[in-house]
């Protein structure tokens, strides 16, 4: 695919070193085929001042409307301007003033947040100055290239990859300047192999997977595998233990790609996702095509499979046909989540699903590859306040999802039952935790890994539930509740963490 870049030339006058640098850069770039647009401020006609509150309610010229749509056409943006008093001219700021409105480079949520709207594309810097760079760096701490490209360009989601100063101007000779612009010509000809640097199209991709891999919610696995790997036995087989974990991360990490994959529809049409809704956004954005991603899901899945298979049959501990069954049917759960045939979260048994997968399905593997019975009574009921501990942070992700899936075809419990439902279910199952695991104490069902330490986590449970009475009085519409999800999500780890810590 061709590369598409539009190029802005800050400077308000073409007759400059800033001019200069800028026809060198555009003639670098048509040499390397890419397909190029440019713009000069100083050829546009437009009001540079905001005169009403909101720039997003002041019409747009002609010249404006234009940039807007090369701003919104383009891959790669590269501004050349120079640097005045620290940061880019009036004329440049005027221009980023008026283009980069609420509702075209941003969105602003009545519940305080801001989403980028501008993301999937790359920025390029390129700017002279009377000032040595080293003290403009050093010291100064390069105010205009953070003004531009983090407050600025980076907030609208645009990424810049390459920074490039000239100067100081002041102090040059025609022998310097000239190789300036052969090093401008240079830039604009690497475009032939995209906008980024080998070594930045590596760190890139692996950032982009890394994203994929949504590493956050890996724990909450591994601690319910470690509590059931170490109450089966005082003597932990410790490659078993590896290679289980193993299995799982490859299973999990298969997971959550086929969820990017087949809630594609979903994710897309998010306003509200965040850290723990929404996907990974690495579809979204274009940082991974979603081909790649399927094949490497599929390949993950499989290595999963010949792992478990190895594991449950040729095993450290030899064969385990327990273990293989326990394996099979977390796979098939895990799996079909989002994917066909069952797509459980279109069918509101996703949250079941979930909450049965990270409870009893790893806590009973890990339980069963340590030679414990599978019909013991202790990971049944561990994972039951376990379970319902991950009920409540589930159940609330769909709520700044809601319309988006509701528009997608997806049957959460949010889409069901509104958000008012959704609401009661998870002060239902947060109650339900609180108190399972303060019986589970008080009965001895525990195996003595709560203790009293348990009261602490009903306390969190009813904290929790508290602050979800407090949102359904306010009746306020779907969006992002973050701080909702954090006091959710840790609930579970008072059912984790407290029998891993007896335990080891």
């Amino acid at each position: 695919m061709i590369l598409r870049v539009l190029l802005i030339l800050g400077h308000p006058r073409a007759d400059s070193l800033g001019g200069a640098l800028f026809e060198a850069y555009a003639s670098g770039a048509r040499e390397a085929g890419i397909e190029l647009r440019t713009l000069r401020v100083g050829d546009l006609d437009f009001d540079p001042d905001v005169h009403v509150p909101s720039p997003a309610d002041q019409p747009l010229e002609p010249d404006l409307a234009e940039a807007q749509s090369l701003l919104t056409w383009c891959q790669h943006l590269v501004l050349v301007y120079p640097t005045w008093w620290g940061t880019c001219p009036a004329r440049l700021k005027g221009l980023l003033d008026r283009l980069l409105a609420p509702g075209f480079a941003f969105r602003y949520f009545d519940d305080g947040h801001y989403q980028p709207r501008l993301t999937g594309r790359t920025a390029e810097l390129i700017t002279t100055m009377d000032t040595p760079p080293w003290v403009y760096r050093l010291i100064y701490r390069a105010p205009g290239h953070r003004a531009l490209g983090q407050a600025t360009l980076g907030f609208c989601g645009l990424r810049v990859v390459r920074r490039t100063v000239f100067g100081p101007v002041i102090k040059s000779d025609a022998t310097e300047r000239a190789c300036w612009l052969a090093q401008s010509r240079a830039l604009g000809a690497r475009l032939r192999n995209g906008p980024e640097s080998a070594p930045q199209r590596v760190l890139s991709s692996v950032r982009a997977w890394l994203a994929a891999l949504r590493l956050q919610f890996y724990p909450m696995t591994w601690i319910a595998y470690s509590v059931g790997a170490l109450a089966a036995s005082g003597a932990l087989d410790t490659q078993t233990y590896w290679l289980g974990l193993a299995a799982l991360f490859l299973l999990e990490a298969a997971t959550v790609f086929g969820n990017d994959y087949w809630d594609y529809e979903s994710d897309r049409r998010n306003d509200y996702w965040g850290p723990f809704n929404g996907g990974s956004r690495v579809l979204i954005d274009g940082r991974i095509e979603r081909t790649r991603l399927g094949v490497v899901a599929r390949w993950l899945f499989w290595g999963f499979v010949v792992l478990a298979l190895g594991l449950t049959t040729i095993g450290p501990a030899g064969a385990n046909p327990a273990a293989a069954l326990a394996f099979s049917l977390l796979a098939v759960a895990a799996i079909g989540y989002t994917a066909p045939p069952l797509k459980l979260s279109y069918r509101t048994l996703g949250e079941l699903d979930v909450a049965l997968t990270h409870s009893l399905g790893v806590l009973l593997i890990g339980y069963i590859l340590q030679r414990g019975a599978w019909h013991d009574s202790l990971p049944w009921l561990m994972s039951a306040p376990l379970g319902l501990a991950v009920l409540p942070a589930i159940t609330l992700s769909g709520i700044p999802d809601y319309g988006a899936d509701r528009a997608a075809g997806k049957r959460t419990l949010a889409v069901r039952f509104g958000v008012d439902g959704a609401v009661r279910f998870a002060i239902a199952t947060a109650l339900g935790a609180g108190a399972a695991g303060v019986a589970w104490w008080l009965l001895g069902w525990d195996g003595g890994l709560y203790g009293p330490a348990i009261l602490l986590a009903a306390l969190h449970a009813g904290w929790l539930v508290w602050r979800l009475h407090r949102y359904r009085r306010e009746r306020r519409p779907p969006g992002r509740i973050d701080g909702l999800m954090v006091l959710a999500l840790s609930l579970i780890l008072w059912f984790g963490v407290l029998p891993l810590l007896a335990l080891s």
